[in-house]
């Protein structure tokens, strides 16, 4: 088991609704093992409305989750950095859209603000991603974020192959156990996951 005590991990999510369930359950996987989590959303994720949900429920549950406010502008995320207040920062769900602007140090939503705040410490990030297009116009900024200092990937696999053959989602069941290798620096092994049917 995972001991997350005296560890503060930043759970940014961004817009990748349909795994909200997954995301927010790991959440609470970090509460049970001791982390402090500062949780952290998109503009997208904050306020959007879709058919898995309303922004403000999303929201509300998140906060209660983490017993915190959510950061959710730029301006709030900015001082995560200077204040090295983060250990760990958790981007899950983590979408193509954010892959793509952290890969080119894009800063235009709290979640890659808050990344690259917390970036600059020399402190690892850890990616849960999920999008359709990872095999596809995705697969240049994973591998550019793949060959960048501190950044460390939760495990990932092929989730419907044969209805969305570029579809790609990390397994959000390997969070803890990819948070706690990343703070030692570490890259969790095999990155690529067998294919669960």
């Amino acid at each position: 088991m995972f001991d997350f005590s005296n560890t503060v991990i930043g759970f940014a999510v961004s817009g990748s609704f349909c795994t909200f369930d997954a995301a927010f359950e790991q959440a609470r996987i970090l509460k049970r093992l001791g982390a402090k989590l500062i949780p952290i959303m998109s503009e997208t994720a904050y306020n959007t409305d879709t058919r898995f949900g309303e922004a403000k429920e999303h929201a509300a549950e998140l906060s209660e989750i983490c017993d915190a406010k959510i950061i959710k502008t730029i301006a709030e995320a900015e001082p995560l950095g200077p204040g090295k207040l983060l250990d760990v920062i958790l981007v899950c769900p983590c979408t193509g859209n954010t892959m793509a602007k952290l890969a080119n140090s894009i800063t235009d939503s709290a979640a890659t603000m808050a990344v690259k705040s917390h970036i600059r410490n020399n402190r690892p990030a850890v990616l849960c991603i999920a999008t359709n297009d990872a095999l596809s116009g995705s697969a240049k900024n994973i591998g550019v974020l793949m060959n960048l200092r501190n950044y460390f990937f939760v495990p990932l696999r092929q989730d419907e192959p044969e209805n969305k053959p570029t579809s790609v989602i990390s397994d959000f069941s390997l969070v803890p156990e990819a948070l706690s290798s990343a703070l030692k620096n570490i890259q969790m092994q095999p990155i690529l996951r067998q294919i669960m049917f």
